[in-house]
């Protein structure tokens, strides 16, 4: 739990401008893995991957994801592995919080979803609204 002199500005404001710059305005809340979703064609995939990574810098595949720190791996367990072309991104920690992104084509070879969570914290926690404030999304 984040003390009251908390400084959630970094956390959040790559977020912020990840919301802001992104072409799809469309955001929403997935609750099978309690992040902000948003869905595109794949003619938009390296635009949105270079605005995922500006938020999110660290960059972890099928293959990498067995270095990441325990608490990714987790993060990515939880959400059912990585599979070959699906991405793990993190953002930097702010104390015991991260920011992450599961990058998911779909089988259809044209569609891909981006979504964004909290690791770090649980479910409940304060952050997760902040969070869905700061894309817009509600419950």
């Amino acid at each position: 739990m984040p003390t009251p002199s908390f400084n959630d500005q970094p956390l959040f404001d790559p977020l912020r401008r990840l919301r802001t710059d992104w072409p799809q305005r469309g955001w929403s809340w997935d609750s099978r893995v309690a992040c902000i979703s948003s869905s595109f064609t794949s003619d938009l995939e390296a635009s949105n991957r270079t605005l995922a990574l500006q938020a999110m810098p660290t960059e972890y595949t099928s293959r990498s994801v067995a270095t990441a720190a325990p608490a990714y791996r987790d993060v990515c367990d939880r959400a059912g592995g990585l599979r070959s072309g699906q991405l793990f991104l993190v953002g930097a920690p702010v104390g015991r919080v991260f920011s992450y992104g599961l990058w998911w084509p779909w089988g259809d070879g044209m569609t891909i979803s981006l979504r964004i969570g909290l690791g770090g914290i649980d479910e409940s926690h304060e952050l997760m609204n902040k969070l869905r404030e700061v894309f817009g999304v509600s419950l």
